[in-house]
């Protein structure tokens, strides 16, 4: 983070400021050779097209860690800032159009690439520093009780020697308690646009704890239905992993992130204070991001516990059927074999019932004795047959 100082070219300008022109000069050199520098509205114009509603949610001057006005547009925070040479302007932005962006570069020589950035959204979190200015890309997230899942943010933050700029995309974080946090503490506020960078990545960093606790209460739940066989629980592991994919993905760059900040703290002449300040949030920032490491590998462990389980469940579905299945052929077995018997002397029964005048045996004294034995025989032969095959 760079120290509070005036650049060479503020020598040259009358009002004391750094050297707007100059600076505004490079800003349009390096827009890209379509872009026509006529459309870039100057410093200190209407921002925002007429019929929609501004995007400035707040934006005040500071001097000594003390509000001194609450300007109502982007063109009067530029007027009075020129006028407090030693102030500090903060600017807080949700969701801004692109000619108020482009407003800001101008006057603040915000660098091509970051405002490109700012305005596309959808960044991964980084730190990049243009020249004494910091472009910091942070995702917030808050868990939503109701509906059980974690809602993510996106917030940019440009951090120059006397002005800090933030553009939130998405409800989270509330910069306006930071902002009161910050005014309350005007010891802390006076060390400059670093302190408001501290006291922003502070309360980002805060508001992953709700979401941790949301997620492990999540987690915990997600192994009760696991050994319950909630029939549903699998889709809520997978459900649950993405928001732990990209809470990782949230929380994970922080810590290189803030390394880099402190390892910066010798160079740019931070105050020993807010070194301390910052090594406490890179604290915290570890043990969350260890800690989401760790939620990561359990539903890991979990998704497969549950893969284990649904293989048992369905094999002991699939033996079940099988056991059904051998007992029903058992039954038909014995269903067959007692019909089989019990047709020998019908089908005998049968041919000597038939109304013929010329047949064997009719006129035989024996004839009937006969017909009986061979319905005993035939039948006793076939019960043992099926009995030695184990079908009765």
């Amino acid at each position: 983070m760079s120290e509070r100082r005036p650049t060479p070219a503020s020598k040259n300008s009358g009002n004391g400021r750094t050297g707007r022109s100059t600076r505004r000069s490079v800003w349009r050199r390096a827009l890209p050779p379509d872009q026509d520098t006529a459309e870039l509205p100057e410093p200190g114009s209407a921002a925002a097209p007429s019929g929609e509603p501004p995007s400035v949610v707040e934006a005040a001057l500071y001097r000594d860690g003390v509000r001194m006005s609450t300007p109502a547009t982007l063109a009067e925070t530029y007027r009075e800032l020129r006028e407090q040479p030693a102030g500090m302007a903060w600017i807080g932005l949700a969701r801004p159009t692109s000619d108020e962006l482009l407003s800001l570069a101008a006057e603040f020589d915000l660098h091509p690439l970051a405002v490109e950035d700012a305005m596309e959204a959808h960044q991964r979190p980084k730190l990049e520093r243009y020249g004494e200015t910091l472009f910091v890309v942070l995702r917030a997230a808050r868990y939503l009780d109701a509906p059980e899942e974690v809602d993510f943010a996106e917030l940019h933050v440009f951090v120059g020697p006397d002005f800090v700029i933030t553009v939130r995309h998405g409800a989270a974080p509330d910069l306006s308690a930071v902002r009161h946090r910050m005014e309350d503490s005007p010891d802390l506020l006076k060390l400059g646009p670093e302190a408001v960078l501290y006291a922003i990545l502070d309360a980002v960093v805060d508001g992953y704890a709700p979401v941790v606790e949301g997620v492990q209460n999540d987690i915990d739940e997600i192994e009760t239905e696991v050994f319950r066989g909630d029939p549903e629980v699998s889709r809520r592991i997978y459900e649950l992993s993405r928001e732990t994919v990209e809470f990782q993905r949230a929380t994970r760059p922080l810590v290189g992130m803030l390394h880099s900040l402190i390892a910066g703290f010798a160079k740019y002449d931070t105050d020993e204070e807010l070194q301390r300040y910052l090594r406490d949030v890179a604290d915290h920032v570890t043990h969350i991001s260890e800690r989401v490491d760790g939620f990561r590998q359990a539903l890991t462990e979990i998704l497969t516990v549950n893969a284990t389980l649904v293989t048992q469940q369905q094999n002991a579905e699939m033996r079940a059927l099988a056991e059904a299945g051998f007992e029903q052929n058992e039954e038909i077995k014995k269903i067959s074999s007692w019909a089989a018997i019990l047709f020998a002397p019908t089908l005998v029964g049968t041919i000597y019932g038939m109304n013929f005048r010329e047949m064997p045996e009719l006129h035989w004294v024996l004839g009937y004795p006969f017909a009986i034995v061979l319905m005993a025989i035939v039948c006793t032969s076939l019960y043992f047959i099926f009995k030695r095959k184990d079908w009765l």
